[in-house]
């Protein structure tokens, strides 16, 4: 595929500069910014499909026990130690 693209000032100076450092051709820079963009998005997508699935599943919210076991889950550890052990 050919691409024909006008960048402005500052993508043009960003892209000679990566030019300048690496002493790659501009058709290889743009190909190795496509293939990270695009693995990045892929890593995004991958992440959003485990947590949809991890929802939609009848795992999440399936325990029992207090709402705000999360805030406070260590006055909970207290109370239940100090039952169990006598501890004051």
């Amino acid at each position: 595929m050919k691409i024909n693209a006008e960048l402005d000032g500052q993508s043009e100076q960003d892209l000679l500069f990566i030019q300048e450092q690496t002493g790659e051709t501009i058709p290889r820079i743009i190909k190795e910014l496509l293939a990270e963009k695009a693995e990045s998005l892929r890593q995004k997508t991958h992440s959003g499909a485990k947590m949809k699935a991890l929802l939609e599943s009848n795992f999440v919210r399936c325990a029992e026990g207090p709402e705000d076991l999360s805030e406070v889950y260590k006055d909970y550890l207290y109370n239940g130690l100090k039952e169990k052990h006598g501890i004051d």
